[in-house]
């Protein structure tokens, strides 16, 4: 089995298990997650092995698990207006500091005085 062959089932069974942590749960969504993943997977299947398109399409699959895996968070309404976030073990979280530095503006946030759109 050649190296880029080899790199296309990890790709593809590592896309697989990131749609499994993704929508866990919601099986229509992870079914039709699971066909995309395959469908685009075939379309690719003619590529030249070790070519540049074939190695891009490989990085290309890489982000795409990497962003259902540490992006992706679905939510469940348990009561109007409130949701459950399915927050798992591979979700990132950040800090938010560049969020909270307000980009340069001084926001006053949970303040009497006004809303964050005020300023």
């Amino acid at each position: 089995m050649s190296l880029s062959r080899e790199l296309a089932i990890s790709a593809y069974r590592n896309l697989l298990r990131s749609t499994r942590i993704a929508f866990h749960g919601d099986v229509a969504t992870l079914n039709a997650a699971r066909a995309e993943v395959h469908k685009q997977f075939v379309a690719k299947r003619s590529l030249e092995p070790g070519s540049q398109e074939s190695m891009d399409s490989l990085a290309y699959a890489a982000e795409v698990s990497k962003i259902l895996r540490q992006n992706v968070v679905q939510g469940e309404q348990d009561r109007p207006g409130h949701y459950k976030l399915n927050i798992h073990e591979h979700t990132e979280r950040g800090d938010n500091d560049s969020i909270k530095k307000g980009k340069g503006r001084n926001l006053k946030v949970n303040s009497l005085t006004g809303k964050c759109s005020d300023a």
